[in-house]
């Protein structure tokens, strides 16, 4: 399937409002290329980080980036995904840093029970302060918004760690008339979020705007999944079916691509990104409610991960 997105009808209210955060995420990354000393933008492959790239490309073309990419590889992460990210890094002609969990198991800084089948998604956290410490990063910025949860709800766009890459969300600085502190002393570092205020749907509506392309597992495909917990799980080798469950073949999409073992898809058609616009306009639950196991732990799960590190 191709999935380089064809040209779509954007109103002109949505074209304004697309234009104005733009505009403000141009600012916020000019902002860290010329405030921060050593900064690094996460690149994932997935569709908020592709977002980030346009931005990027849109702040600092015609010269290349003022920082490299960063991309923390828990080595569970969907194919498809990866080979979509080489392939637009190439297409950029940027330099790619790979922080790789499997390193850091090795190194004996992350302990699993099971390394070959126990989720991965919280031992990123280790492997990015340990990418960070290594290269010095004073600033990491990211696709994070408000809308995905609560705990990235309460974050400010520049999001102070300190020096053990931890999140204090009683101690934010104040952000008035879009002023951004980002004075840091040695080994603490900032964390930076252009498409803060932006939603699922402001993503989508740019990705059909800007033509992006995106890894195919965001569009319709048929897939073999086994109801879980309220939620599809993709049957992998990392995602086996469990005794007594049914396999069913479905036709699925995922809304954010990550880590195998915590990421489902949803039963969905939208082949196209004007279907996906027209579904997320009309859906009442978040990206990550509908498809993230690891944030269907308790309530404050991703706000205990964040604190310890996590992006």
């Amino acid at each position: 399937m191709n999935t380089v997105v064809e040209n779509h009808f954007i109103d002109a209210a949505s074209n304004r409002h697309l234009d104005w955060l733009e505009s403000e995420a141009i600012h916020i990354m000019r902002e860290v290329a010329a405030e921060c000393t050593n900064p690094a933008l996460l690149f994932s492959g997935g569709k908020d980080s592709v977002v980030l790239l346009r931005i990027a490309e849109k702040a600092f073309r015609p010269g290349k980036f003022p920082f490299p990419l960063v991309h923390v590889d828990t080595g569970h992460n969907f194919p498809e995904v990866i080979t979509f990210r080489d392939k637009r890094v190439a297409e950029l002609g940027e330099r790619l840093i790979v922080g790789s969990v499997e390193d850091s198991i090795n190194r004996g800084t992350v302990r699993l029970r099971n390394p070959k089948t126990d989720s991965r998604n919280a031992a990123q956290a280790v492997t990015l302060l340990e990418t960070i410490a290594e290269h010095k990063f004073d600033a990491c910025i990211g696709g994070a918004r408000r809308d995905e949860e609560k705990a990235r709800a309460k974050e400010r766009i520049f999001s102070f760690r300190d020096e053990f890459g931890q999140w204090n969300p009683k101690a934010q600085r104040p952000e008035l008339w879009d002023l951004y502190n980002t004075r840091v002393h040695p080994g603490e570092n900032m964390r930076v979020f252009p498409i803060s205020n932006w939603t699922e749907l402001d993503v989508w509506q740019y990705i059909a705007r800007e033509k992006l392309e995106l890894p195919p597992i965001y569009f319709a495909h048929e897939r073999e999944v086994i109801p879980r917990n309220g939620l599809l799980v993709p049957v992998t080798e990392l995602t086996p079916p469990r005794a007594g469950e049914t396999v069913e073949k479905q036709i699925v999409r995922f809304r954010t691509v990550g880590d195998i073992s915590c990421t489902c898809p949803v039963s969905s058609d939208a082949a196209t990104v004007e279907a996906i616009i027209e579904e997320t306009a009309v859906t009442q639950i978040t990206e990550r409610g509908a498809t993230r196991m690891d944030d269907q732990t308790s309530e404050s799960s991703m706000e205990k991960r964040k604190k310890e590190g996590y992006f």
